[in-house]
């Protein structure tokens, strides 16, 4: 007669999202970013007081708390940047992004880590398993908390489980407890390594956006230069500055992308091969023991 396995409870480990703290709809994020970028464009970057208006058509009817006018010339960095033009704010938005999903990846991955040292929760846990302390491994996992302890904590569950189920055999008894880890490790990934693919993203669209900035510039440039008689100077001043800006925010969100994506991926291997090893352990320890 065919041996039929235990009805069991679904896995502990399906609510081990539950465990990582971070933000799950990064489209309000962009939204919140772009907005804050554009009133910052305007009423920051764009204030008169940025700008030489002495000479300027209209310069003494200024009330507004932001200036567009092409002819007046910045007097600071602050109002170079207005000058790089309407992809700057889209720039800034990618950048901001970057650094805030930065931000929540960091709050997230710490509270995946748990509280105390992952190494030691791993070498006491298996301290646990070589004395057979199930009891004990279980109240580590309570104090650790996190997605090392939730895995933990799920494949233990099984272990007791399996140790007083009499109808498998040994090697189902290996299969399922080996199974119950690798499902409870899918179940940790996905918000181990959410909103990193947006940030992945960036690193190629920051870069590309700037260079359609910086091309932009140069049209414009090109075009001051290509005018009848002598050069429109500030056109060309203005174009130039529109594709230096661009250029520059596009390689900073570029390069704070790339750092920020393999950092955290780094940080995610780290706690994956955790998982791993005490994962592991506790199969081969089951399947020595019984």
């Amino acid at each position: 007669m065919e041996a039929t396995k235990p009805k069991t409870a679904a896995p502990k480990a399906a609510n081990a999202g539950q465990n990582v703290r971070g933000i799950k709809n990064a489209f309000l994020v962009i939204l919140a970013c772009f907005i804050v970028c554009v009133c910052l464009f305007l009423f920051v970057f764009g204030h008169p007081s940025h700008f030489e208006l002495e000479g300027v058509a209209g310069a003494e009817n200024i009330n507004s708390m932001f200036f567009t006018d092409i002819n007046a010339h910045p007097n600071d960095l602050v109002g170079t940047i207005f000058k790089g033009g309407v992809i700057v704010p889209i720039l800034q938005t990618l950048l901001l992004t970057v650094i805030v999903l930065s931000v929540e990846r960091a709050i997230a991955l710490k509270s995946a880590k748990g509280t105390g040292n992952i190494t030691k929760f791993v070498a006491d846990v298996k301290k646990c398993l070589q004395a057979n302390d199930i009891a004990k491994a279980q109240d580590l996992c309570r104090k650790q908390k996190g997605s090392v302890a939730a895995v933990v904590s799920a494949a233990l569950n099984r272990y007791k489980e399996m140790d007083e189920n009499t109808t498998l055999t040994k090697e189902q008894k290996v299969a399922t407890l080996q199974k119950e880890v690798e499902e409870a490790t899918a179940m940790e990934m996905p918000s181990l390594q959410q909103n990193l693919p947006i940030v992945a993203t960036l690193t190629t669209l920051g870069t590309l956006v700037g260079l359609l900035g910086t091309v932009i510039g140069m049209i414009k440039s090109f075009q001051a230069l290509a005018t009848s008689g002598a050069p429109d100077s500030t056109e060309l001043s203005t174009g130039i500055s529109e594709a230096l800006i661009n250029t520059a925010f596009g390689i900073a969100t570029g390069a704070f992308a790339v750092i920020s994506y393999n950092f955290y991926t780094n940080k995610i291997d780290n706690l994956t091969y955790a998982i791993d090893e005490i994962g592991y352990s506790i199969v081969q320890q089951f399947a020595a023991t019984h």
